[in-house]
């Protein structure tokens, strides 16, 4: 029941209520009708048994009056009435006593007593049956308006809920990407507030958001000048040790940066990768090309074929993982191989000490890796999860290799 939403634990809950009402009235209505035809048998016929037994003395009006009220009926005129009864009603039953014959009929709105004897016959109106008759359909329009009441009751719910599931959707919308979703329900109860705390944190999210990409932007232009003008500087010294430090400590910054900007630009809400068909032989020629290694630090092995991609995505994927293999595996060689839809970049080294997921956050690193921001499995996850692919890790430890495997869905 708790994975339920409240909509379908609402219809759940009126479509019992809903049935039990609906087979309580049919029983009740069955048992009733039933019942009715022997209530009536073991009504009239005393009715009948004390009127001709009465008819056979002569009484007094008086007392006849009161055999009227006792039993609730009342004389009627023959010819009139039997006309009625031909016209719409029928027989409920018959029946003989010692005192003479007898005879109930029934019409939309009364029951009707005949009784015969000899040289006698006489017409009544049954005031209690009729009295019964309105009780049932008094029962019935109870009935009735209580499920019209929990039906109006169960539109109404789902009417107060409906902001919700539209609440729902916006809320959804922004969690795509949307970052302009305007909530546009505005109404003073809980959703409502609900609805106006969630518009303020998108407001909220979208400012911070819009700073952040500032700061990165101002930082980053800040900070190129400077290390450009240092790669520079140190072309010029006569030091060639000093010299190539320099250099690798300038262009390591200018990495960083670039890092720094390609976690700005795939983690956009709105960015999307622009698919091409390539070979797997191109995604590996540019990854050579901005990895910046010596040949010898890498070796690949694959077999060509035909990828629908996006190639610098990819690319800058595979440049991480390589990266991270070189810097860090134990004889600072890395490879990569192709194996079906998947590929593997493999490196000597200890298991990571981590849970995998630890490494694919932000600025996440252990704490003999002071290289860097911790952004390279970060990217990698987003490139990946942004071209529909997944990523994994195992640990070989015949070959004592750490496996990073983009598998190409």
């Amino acid at each position: 029941m708790k994975h339920l939403s409240v909509t379908t634990f609402i219809h759940i809950l009126f479509l019992l209520v809903f049935s039990t009402f609906l087979v309580a009235f049919y029983f009740f209505d069955t048992a009733t009708e039933e019942s009715r035809k022997p209530q009536k048998v073991s009504h009239y016929k005393p009715i009948s048994d004390s009127f001709l037994f009465r008819e056979d003395f002569n009484i007094s009006i008086d007392k006849l009056n009161k055999f009227y009220r006792d039993y609730r009926i009342k004389p009627v005129p023959f010819e009139e009435t039997a006309k009625k009864i031909q016209q719409e009603g029928v027989t409920i039953f018959e029946g003989q006593t010692i005192y003479g014959n007898f005879r109930v009929f029934e019409t939309p709105n009364h029951h009707y007593i005949y009784v015969q004897r000899t040289g006698y016959k006489q017409m009544f109106i049954d005031d209690q049956a009729n009295y019964y008759d309105r009780m049932y359909q008094m029962v019935l329009i109870i009935g009735s308006s209580m499920f019209g009441l929990f039906l109006l009751i169960y539109m109404m719910i789902l009417k107060k809920l409906y902001p919700l599931k539209r609440l729902h959707r916006e809320i959804e919308q922004f969690a795509e990407g949307d970052l302009d979703v305007k909530i546009s329900y505005t109404g003073n109860d809980e959703i409502g507030k609900i609805a106006m705390s969630f518009d303020k944190a998108i407001g909220h999210i979208k400012q911070l958001i819009s700073s952040k990409n500032l700061f990165m932007r101002n930082i980053m232009h800040e900070l190129k000048t400077p290390i450009t003008k240092g790669r520079i500087v140190s072309e010029t010294i006569d030091d060639e040790m000093a010299k190539k430090i320099l250099i690798r400590a300038f262009e390591r910054m200018n990495e960083l940066i670039n890092d720094l900007a390609d976690v700005e630009r795939i983690t956009m809400y709105n960015f999307e990768p622009t698919i091409t068909t390539v070979s797997l032989s191109d995604v590996i020629e540019r990854t050579e090309s901005v990895l910046m290694a010596d040949s010898d630090k890498y070796t690949i092995d694959i077999i060509d074929r035909e990828l629908q991609t996006d190639k610098k995505l990819l690319a800058l994927s595979l440049k991480n993982l390589m990266d991270n293999g070189i810097k860090y595996g134990t004889d600072r060689h890395v490879k990569v191989q192709s194996v079906g839809n998947r590929l593997e970049i493999k490196s000597k080294g200890e298991p990571l000490k981590e849970e995998f997921s630890f490494y694919i956050e932000p600025f996440s690193q252990e704490e003999k890796r002071s290289n860097g921001f911790g952004l390279g499995l970060y990217i990698v996850n987003n490139v990946v999860e942004k071209l529909g692919y997944s990523f994994k890790y195992s640990y070989d430890k015949a070959n004592s290799e750490n496996i990073f495997i983009i598998v190409m869905n």
